[in-house]
């Protein structure tokens, strides 16, 4: 009871058997989470599993019927919203859109927009916007107050396969700078689960949790998902991250590629693995770095202009 106690003291958000009834359905029931300073959970589930209203109910846009939400006075939230109501015909800039809801300093608007590395969008108009450049600018928007947690609903829809990685890279690098706490939902498991810290899987109630490698392994997400989730993602834990690729080379953290994991790469003689199983490393091809997502996206805005 007293370590429950102290999870609860340190965490910025607990929920504790929280639960949402509508119209005479559970929404969601018996959700127990906390995130902690520094700490990625990310949400996983089936569509209608109760992923957003859990995410509601831990922002405080919905109360529970059930349980309790607890947040640690004074937070401060950013919100990735999965969906966005705006009337694209009204001529927006990025820089105006950044400060609708709050002021901002322009300098403000700026660092966090060169963060997420489209500073180059300042002046855009939003409505022209890719997918990818648009999920920068909404996460440049919701880290410019520095906060303690980052919500982030579905923060790639809309974004290729090259784009996920370069996005899923940048959340994990604005923890490590912020040390803020981030609550993701994701349907993506084959790059979350490898990129977070606690998993939590819902189908209306918590089905299973914990590290990636344990979910990953367990019966109750097998069964959610099939089988074959579970063979496809066979995520480990691993000081130097690398991948195998089906030809037996092996992708490392900083993009290089070599014959084996030996090395440099990987001088403590470890072997664990993270293994991904999808087209683009079955045609030997890596995913972008962050610097080469950036020009991408930079020579597409000058197209599109």
């Amino acid at each position: 009871m007293l370590n429950g106690l102290n999870e609860q003291k340190n965490s910025l958000l607990t929920l504790s058997g929280a639960g949402v009834r509508r119209d005479g359905m559970w929404l969601v029931r018996g959700v127990d989470l906390s995130v902690s300073a520094g700490e990625i959970v990310t949400l996983i589930g089936p569509n209608g599993s109760g992923k957003s209203t859990t995410a509601k109910i831990a922002l405080g846009i919905l109360k529970p019927d059930e349980g309790s939400a607890h947040r640690k006075r004074s937070l401060c939230v950013g919100y990735v919203p999965q969906k966005l109501t705006i009337d694209w015909t009204l001529p927006l800039s990025v820089q105006r859109f950044m400060a609708l809801t709050g002021k901002l300093s322009r300098k403000d608007i700026f660092a966090a927009l060169e963060r997420t590395g489209v500073a180059h969008l300042l002046n855009a108009q939003v409505r022209y916007l890719s997918g990818g450049e648009m999920q920068r600018v909404l996460i440049a928007r919701a880290i410019a107050r520095k906060p303690d947690l980052l919500v982030l609903d579905e923060p790639v829809q809309g974004v290729d396969y090259s784009g996920e990685i370069a996005i899923y890279d940048l959340i994990s690098a604005i923890r490590d700078e912020l040390g803020c706490g981030i609550l993701m939902i994701s349907h993506d498991l084959h790059v979350v689960m490898a990129a977070t810290d606690q998993v939590v899987c819902l189908n209306g109630h918590v089905c299973c949790r914990g590290t990636p490698v344990a979910v990953s392994q367990s019966a109750e997400f097998r069964e959610l998902f099939g089988h074959r989730a579970g063979a496809a993602l066979a995520v480990y834990e691993h000081h130097h991250d690398h991948v195998h690729l089906p030809d037996g080379r092996v992708r490392h953290a900083d993009g290089s590629i070599s014959d084996d994991c030996a090395g440099e790469h990987c001088s403590d003689g470890s072997h664990d693995h993270i293994h991904h199983h999808h087209g683009d490393e079955a045609a030997g091809k890596r995913p972008p770095t962050l610097v080469e997502y950036d020009k991408g996206a930079a020579k597409e805005h000058d197209h599109a202009g």
